[in-house]
């Protein structure tokens, strides 16, 4: 069946705007709803294809997409309609949360995440050389866990929580506005489903106390500064019964006093004579992993780049390594004695250079 035009379901015009879009798209959704219309096929048929129009028309680039290729031009950007109610539903829980402040019905249920423990960060820094091999870190992290002394019910040993009697255990109430059924936090319990009537002493009713938790981190080879490294369950303990959050640790690597990280290549600067410029050298540098030789060609310019193959950074997701870039920077002698000066004045004279005359001596200028 040929699908219809999404701005003809909505009944917008196509030069809309998005807000435009969005009251249309409450608009149809509140008539069409299955909870208004039990048991209405069709009706149930529009208020899936309103939510279609709007997940589309609502999002900018699958809009563009839309208005220039039409439905074919869709199936090609990864959209293929809707899956199933879980998301039919989402755009129209989200509409409608900033009415009735988020838990509306339809079907959806946030049970499974309320009360998820959050996610907490530890900065970890690293030597370069630790981030060549990798390493294994042993970090401490103060948080909050789960008390051992009630083991996190709240109640005090020997005793145990009450079935809290307003929402008969379930954490939530529903209320009826119209024909709408909304579920909220149970005001008594706040949502635990319980009352605790002897608290637990060690961490007075709360569930969790403070500890310092040492947690071993393995730090692969070639991470680079700013990458995470998650470690699950690690966060925040979830409550009423809900996942712990994680931990993640944000690496930063030190800065080094010869080498700079570009990727996987390493770079640094090598001081080389005139001499050795221009009648090349071979010569033995530093690496990250030990000693290695460079071969400077004859007729070296300052800030030429040679490359020591290999001796970069390794790959992170690979066995592949980067490579040494060596900046040449050519040292111009500041003291020269009398030979010295001479096999380079008689080089310029070959060259056709010309350069300073030979200073004077301090008595042939004082008496000239």
């Amino acid at each position: 069946m040929t699908k219809r035009d999404y701005y003809e379901i909505l009944g917008v015009e196509r030069q809309a705007p998005k807000e435009e879009i969005k009251k249309a798209y409450r608009k149809a959704a509140m008539k069409h709803h299955p909870d208004k219309n039990p048991g209405d096929k069709a009706a149930e048929d529009k208020f899936k294809e309103a939510a279609e129009a709007y997940e589309v028309l609502h999002d900018d680039n699958k809009r563009s997409t839309y208005d220039r290729f039409g439905h074919d031009g869709l199936k090609g950007s990864g959209f293929s309609g809707f899956r199933g109610a879980e998301d039919i539903f989402s755009n129209f829980s989200d509409i409608f949360g900033d009415i009735f402040g988020g838990g509306f019905g339809g079907g959806r249920s946030s049970r499974s995440s309320r009360g998820q423990g959050a996610d907490l960060r530890y900065d970890l820094e690293i030597e370069l050389e630790e981030a060549a091999t990798g390493l294994e870190k042993n970090i401490e992290v103060r948080k909050n866990v789960r008390c051992s002394g009630c083991d996190g019910s709240g109640a005090e040993k020997g005793t145990s929580a009450d079935v809290c009697s307003t929402c008969g255990g379930h954490g939530q109430v529903a209320r009826q506005q119209g024909f709408f059924s909304i579920s909220m936090p149970c005001p008594t319990c706040s949502g635990s489903g319980k009352i605790i009537k002897n608290p637990c002493k060690k961490c007075n009713g709360q569930r969790k106390v403070v500890k310092t938790k040492n947690l071993n981190v393995k730090v692969p080879a070639g991470i680079e500064s700013g990458q995470n490294l998650r470690l699950t369950g690690e966060g925040e303990p979830g409550e009423h019964g809900a996942p712990d959050g994680d931990l993640y640790v944000t690496v930063s690597i030190a800065p080094h006093q010869l080498f700079e990280r570009h990727g996987k290549d390493l770079v640094c600067q090598l001081n080389v004579s005139f001499s050795q410029a221009a009648l090349g050298a071979e010569l033995e540098i530093d690496t990250l992993s030990g000693k290695s030789t460079l071969m400077v060609p004859k007729g070296t310019q300052t800030h030429t780049l040679l490359k020591v193959r290999g001796e970069g950074m390794p790959s992170l997701h690979g066995r592949s390594k980067g490579d040494l870039v060596v900046q040449v920077v050519v040292k111009t002698p500041q003291r020269l004695d009398a030979d010295q000066e001479e096999l380079l004045r008689k080089f310029a004279e070959i060259e056709g250079e010309s350069v300073l005359e030979k200073a004077k001596g301090v008595f042939e200028k004082l008496f000239r």
